[in-house]
């Protein structure tokens, strides 16, 4: 099996400052905004040798990036003026337990003034790292 080289790059950027289920519930919060907004995004669904069938996930592979809050920010506002998709995740979200509340919460702050603690983006390989300047792999 040989390795596709993808146009395209699907990254996660998580606060650096996060404990461990934080960075966990914001990464599958954020992806699952890209597959619903972009479909092809999403391949087959797959099966086992016993034909029991399993939901399709992405194409490609998701990469995890962390960086400091400063660093969000920064990618945040390189995303919109790169007129990329994106989710977003701000701390308000840990104290909300449902859809309407989050979007409420998120609905309820200017685009400046978000307490960013995680987004997802995709886009071509060369904007998604131009969005992510200054972040650094997750460990």
């Amino acid at each position: 099996m040989g390795t596709e080289r993808f146009d395209t790059k699907i990254a996660v950027l998580l606060r650096d400052d996060l404990a461990t289920w934080q960075r966990l519930n914001v990464t599958a919060f954020a992806v699952s905004g890209l597959g619903t907004a972009e479909p092809e995004l999403i391949g087959e669904p797959y099966a086992d040798a016993d034909d029991v069938e399993y939901l399709p996930m992405f194409r490609q592979p998701v990469l995890v990036f962390e960086g400091a809050k400063e660093v969000l920010t920064a990618a945040h506002r390189r995303a919109l003026s790169r007129s990329l998709r994106i989710s977003v995740f701000t701390a308000d979200l840990f104290s909300t337990g449902n859809d309407r509340d989050n979007r409420a919460a998120v609905r309820a702050v200017g685009t400046d003034h978000l307490d960013l603690v995680g987004l997802a983006v995709h886009g071509p390989r060369n904007a998604v790292d131009k969005v992510l300047k200054g972040a650094r792999m997750h460990p």
